[in-house]
């Protein structure tokens, strides 16, 4: 899915929508895959995020943007920093600009890690008692990995761009794990593993950095927050943090997990997520080969069906990423004992 141009007078429309003129500059921003995100700075000196909804990947905009209002309101009066949302036209939104901070795509090193995943602990322990009613659940089976496999062998049966036959590497890589697949999503049919709220998309750069202190500042990206697992978003902080390598590194040589990462990971997030039961805790480790063989499942599922969710910059990218994702799995299957002893020694260090 190729992204959508605009030109500066659409933006500059948009942006009067909202009672904001005298527009110095708007550029787009950031690097998301979903959504047409731009920055836009006033000749007062005051800095906004214009974001337009990708409204075929969220199809009840509304919905999303009740729960992100909600999630906001909730941290801020609690005197925590959270997005602010100035004013939203489906399917535009406009949020206040976070100054003194900034995002990174990869994570510059172990401290970072650290701070990340205490960051998304802290965020999720703001929203443990958020009132009633339940969050509406925007992307329904998000991270529900036999979900993913289903509707992988539904693109693998259509086969649409004839792709099939050249991906029987990673399909094989696939099938050979599916039996370990809906551990999480069973233990939480049971009650074993309870709903929380989450974010569901802990990238590294969905938290902003203080510029001076790398202290996590805020949360972002929210459109994905709902009812989950805490699990999913332990494992999704695994999966982005530990990569020594880009997401769509083509040399797989350079593509594993850093356990220094891992482990910096582990103690930041436990450091306040006391909320996690046993289950939980045992699972902890296992949720990061979990999501990103999920992630790694989503990018080939979208490579054979011919490119219709992630943006993709040429023909082979979602294959390139699937690849990415697979070798993580493997990397991180190679010091499973390493990685389930840092969270037993942590968890107990953290009681």
């Amino acid at each position: 899915m190729a992204k959508r141009e605009y030109s500066t007078d659409e933006l500059v429309a948009v942006l009067a929508g909202f009672g904001i003129v005298n527009v110095a500059k708007v550029e787009r921003y950031g690097s998301g895959h979903i959504n047409d995100t731009f920055k836009a700075d006033g000749t007062d000196g005051v800095s906004y995020i214009l974001q337009r909804i990708n409204t075929d990947i969220f199809p009840d905009p509304d919905a999303m943007m009740e729960n992100i209002e909600r999630v906001t309101k909730h941290i801020r009066a609690k005197g925590g920093k959270s997005l602010e949302v100035l004013g939203y036209h489906n399917p535009w939104r406009l949020y206040a600009f976070i100054t003194g901070a900034r995002t990174v795509d990869l994570i510059e090193n172990s401290s970072q890690a650290f701070l990340a995943a205490n960051a998304f602990a802290k965020f999720q322990n703001d929203l443990a008692d958020l009132p009633e009613p339940r969050l509406h659940e925007i992307l329904p089976k998000f991270h529900n990995t036999l979900s993913r496999l289903e509707l992988l062998d539904a693109a693998a049966k259509a086969d649409v761009k004839g792709r099939l036959a050249s991906v029987a590497q990673e399909m094989d890589f696939v099938n050979a794990r599916r039996e370990e697949a809906g551990r999480i999503v069973n233990a939480m049919a049971t009650g074993e593993i309870p709903e929380r709220i989450t974010h569901n998309d802990t990238k590294i750069n969905n938290v902003m950095l203080d510029d001076v202190t790398q202290e996590g500042v805020a949360v972002i990206d929210l459109d994905t927050t709902m009812p989950g697992s805490a699990l999913y978003d332990f494992g999704d902080m695994v999966r982005t943090s530990t990569a020594a390598a880009a997401e769509d590194e083509k040399d797989l040589s350079k593509v594993f997990s850093r356990k220094e990462y891992f482990e910096a990971l582990v103690k930041g997030y436990l450091k306040d997520a006391k909320f996690l039961n046993a289950a939980e805790l045992d699972a902890l480790a296992f949720s990061g080969r979990l999501i990103t063989l999920t992630i790694g499942i989503r990018f080939l599922t979208d490579y054979l069906a011919g490119d219709t969710y992630f943006r993709t910059a040429y023909p082979d990218h979602n294959l390139v990423r699937c690849r990415t994702q697979l070798k993580m799995v493997k990397s991180m299957e190679d010091q499973r004992d390493e990685y389930e002893k840092i969270v037993r020694e942590t968890a107990a260090a953290s009681r």
